[in-house]
């Protein structure tokens, strides 16, 4: 009787801890499957698997330690402009008097970017009868974010952060066998120094780190376009736009007044947020957290703003994350994989799962295009990689039609990232199949 007793004692301690750990249809064939994957294994992994409409954890996996996120740190960016930028982004704020027009900036990526045909923004100004001026108010935030790494500093991905964006502070070069043509074009601001090399070699652009220099390795047979980003300053932003108005536009010095501020508004804000999701846009997540900076606290800095996010909105995150730039460039970004549940239910909370299904990519499209093809239209999540680090974080709409919320990080494996991010999917799917 007594060694039916501890038996009994023992059984239920191990039901019960099991039980903490799994409950649904997620079985432990399923986990070690995972867990002992040859390529997984040998890094760190967290997971965390939630069900909102019980209030509880499925599963979770190191789901409260800390791993580097990557782009799934977007999801935070999503939230600051959601929250704060209201239905339509504010393209620019503006006095007028009877001579001039005092333009602020407002840090909005869309102005001139080839990638939106609408321009209010700039239509406004150049049916604008009276002279033009810029505010030079101090701009907080560096080009870069702590943590980046320098040398990625001419791939298109690293766009710098600047309050007057244009053309998506980058110059696209579109060459065709042996010309080029950039845009912007011809202007003094850029020395493009044009090279032709060996055949079936393709484009190359090189630009000096200090500089806008850009030399550009051309194919004879090439028909490609190369996109880098340039070198940003207000007097170039400045510069750039008023060479598209054909009008010029004059810098002032700091200017604090902010008497009967008008607003002219660029477009929808989930025209700009869809993009940023789906493809995963460096660039316009760091412009979206100094956009939400600029309307919450009247100014641009990146610090502030996450500070002022982790310290009101985002007070009761499961644990502290270390949260430090806009697009997850930085390896000093760190969040656990109950944060990302956390943040992806107040999403659907405040702003509306449907919403939230049109700004995320799903199986098959955008940065899961070649993966979770099956489960298109049932997976709606934000990816994030880096060299040894994949990560996944989002929505599940099982078979039996349970809505399940999941983050999946994995840091320091050796072996490609398309393995990785295989492993994880044969995961997900086995947990849409069984639920």
């Amino acid at each position: 009787m007594k060694n039916h007793n501890h038996f009994c004692s023992f059984f239920f301690c191990c039901f019960f801890f099991c039980s903490c750990k799994l409950t649904g249809q997620i079985t432990q064939q399923q986990i070690n499957s995972f867990l002992n994957d040859s390529i997984i294994a040998t890094g760190h992994v967290g997971i965390s698997i939630y069900e909102p409409a019980t209030g509880k954890y499925l599963y979770n996996h190191d789901a409260e330690k800390n791993f580097i996120p990557s782009s799934n740190v977007k999801l935070f960016s999503l939230y600051a402009g959601m929250k704060y930028l209201g239905d339509s982004l504010v393209g620019m704020r503006y006095y007028k008097t009877d001579s001039t027009i005092i333009i602020t900036p407002t840090g909005d990526p869309t102005l001139l970017h080839p990638d939106f045909k609408s321009q209010p923004v700039f239509d406004f100004l150049k049916n604008a009868n009276t002279r033009l001026k810029i505010k030079n108010n101090d701009f907080k935030p560096k080009a870069y974010g702590s943590g980046w790494a320098w040398n990625d500093y001419p791939d298109y991905y690293m766009a710098e952060r600047s309050p007057l964006p244009v053309y998506g502070n980058c110059i696209t070069f579109i060459c065709k066998k042996n010309t080029v043509q950039s845009i912007p074009q011809n202007l003094d601001a850029f020395i493009v120094a044009k090279n032709v090399q060996e055949k079936n070699k393709s484009t190359t652009v090189e630009r000096d780190f200090f500089t806008n220099t850009f030399n550009v390795l051309l194919d004879n047979s090439s028909n490609e376009t190369v996109i880098t980003p340039f070198i940003t300053s207000l007097p170039l932003a400045v510069k750039l736009l008023s060479d598209s108005l054909q009008k010029n536009i004059e810098i002032i010095s700091n200017d604090t007044s902010t008497i009967n501020l008008r607003k002219v508004y660029s477009r929808p804000v989930d025209s700009l947020f869809k993009p940023m999701m789906y493809y995963s846009d460096n660039f316009f997540a760091e412009q979206t957290l100094l956009m939400a900076s600029n309307e919450k606290l009247g100014y641009m800095s990146e610090g502030d703003i996450i500070d002022t996010l982790l310290a009101n909105d985002l007070k009761e995150l499961p644990t502290k994350p270390r949260w430090v730039d806009g697009s997850g460039l930085s390896r000093y970004n760190l969040f656990s994989p109950k944060d990302f549940i956390y943040i992806l239910d107040k999403l659907q909370n405040e702003f509306g799962l449907e919403r939230m299904k049109r700004l995320l990519t799903t199986g098959g499209q955008g940065t899961l295009t070649g993966y979770y093809t099956k489960d298109a239209g049932f997976i709606f999540a934000k990816t994030g990689s880096m060299s040894n680090n994949v990560s996944i974080s989002g929505y599940l709409i099982t078979k039996k039609n349970k809505l399940l919320l999941f983050s999946v990080q994995i840091n320091s494996f050796s072996g490609s990232g398309r393995v990785g991010r295989r492993a994880i999917e044969k995961f997900i799917t086995s947990v849409r199949e069984n639920n």
